[in-house]
Parts: C-alpha cells; structure tokens; sequence
C-alpha cells in the first residue's frame, strides 16, 4: 500500500469512515516525530498515559467497560502540540484536538485532548466521573494533575510547582487555583468510585499502587 506523505494511521482514518481508530503506542510516537514533540513533553505523556493505564485497570476490575488503549493513547497525544504552543503561542489543548481529530478521525480521543487542561462546565462532575463514556476524558484531566515533569506527584505538589512557575499575575494565580480545586474534586469523585484514596497512590509499572 502506498501511504504517500500521510502516516499509516491517517491513511486507516481515512479508509475506515465512521470508525473509531485508537491509535498504538507506535502510532502514537509516530506523531510525536510528526510534531516535533520536545524530549522532555515526551517523558510527561509518557507518564499521564501510565496513571490513565492504571486508572483503567482499577474501572476494569470491577467489571466495567473502558478502554485502557484509549487511555493510554489520550495520555500520549494530550501535550501533541505543545511544542509548537511554546515556540509560536496559542492554546495547545484546542490546537492538539484539531490534530489527533485529524490523524485518528476519533472524536472521543480528540474530545480527551481539548480539555485536558479544564473542564470548562461546573456542577455535573461527578455524573461524569461514574459515566464510561467520559471516562477517558475525565482520566486524562485527573492523570496530567498526578504528573509533573516526568515525576508522580500529589496534586498539591504539581500545583506548587505550577505556581512558582506560572504565577506571574493574580489572575493566572486564580486560574490555577480554580485548576487545582476541580482536580482535587475529580480526584475526589474517582476515590468513590474506585474504593480506594487515589490521593495515596502513585504509579508502578503500569499499575497505581500504594505510596509508603
């Protein structure tokens, strides 16, 4: 098969009309080399996609229907574009959707990918949390939280950092804090769901595990 300029993935998008693709590990890093994704954004998604991993595992385990694959995917794709964000501005969760809606025609990946950063509507988390249709999304929002750098954090210390870093005006101190304060909600949700405190867990292999 000749895929002329586009990747394999876009080329099965294109053939496989109102399918679903989840893209590979493969395919995933793929792109990463499409768009020139930096070293140290590569070790990030590497990580918010094991927590997410994990996160499906625990949902798994109790008999419920998700995709790890998707998960996994939506961790390694979430930051695509945030390295043409750096160098030339703009919203990296709304430029990064357009992309992978483009490689992968998946919208439920590209929907995981456009509000990662926030969940824009207040007051239905918890239905959303407890929904296996928004359960990739809302992992993806939760998982980037537990990440900082390539490290698994509290979302307290993943904040602090953000803080230090970005705090610039009270404004962006503002918008993190209302950040900070819907993770800890989302956080909060997946517990009871789950069973367990995932503010005590950090990630192992592949797996959430308890933190000593």
């Amino acid at each position: 098969v000749s895929y002329g300029t586009m990747l394999p993935l876009a080329f099965a998008a294109k053939q496989a009309k109102g399918v679903f693709l989840v893209p590979r590990a493969e395919d995933c890093q793929a792109l990463w080399d499409k768009y020139h994704m930096l070293d140290n954004i590569r070790e990030h998604s590497t990580g918010v996609a094991q927590v997410a991993a994990g996160m499906a595992e625990l949902v798994q385990a109790k008999g419920m229907q998700v995709s790890r694959e998707m998960a996994v995917a939506a961790g390694l794709l979430h930051d695509i574009a945030k390295t043409y964000t750096i160098r030339h501005k703009g919203n990296h969760a709304q430029l990064g959707a357009g992309w992978v809606m483009q490689e992968t025609r998946n919208p439920l990946l590209a929907h995981a990918v456009l509000h990662h950063v926030h969940w824009p509507w207040e007051g239905k988390l918890e239905a959303l949390v407890n929904d296996d249709t928004h359960f990739v999304t809302m992992a993806i929002i939760y998982a980037d939280k537990r990440v900082m750098h390539h490290q698994f954090v509290s979302i307290e210390d993943r904040y602090a950092d953000l803080l230090e870093r970005y705090g610039t005006t009270e404004q962006i101190r503002k918008n993190i804090m209302a950040s900070l304060a819907q993770g800890k909600y989302i956080e909060q949700a997946f517990s009871r769901r789950f069973g367990v405190q995932l503010d005590e867990y950090t990630l192992d292999s592949g797996r959430l595990v308890h933190r000593a």
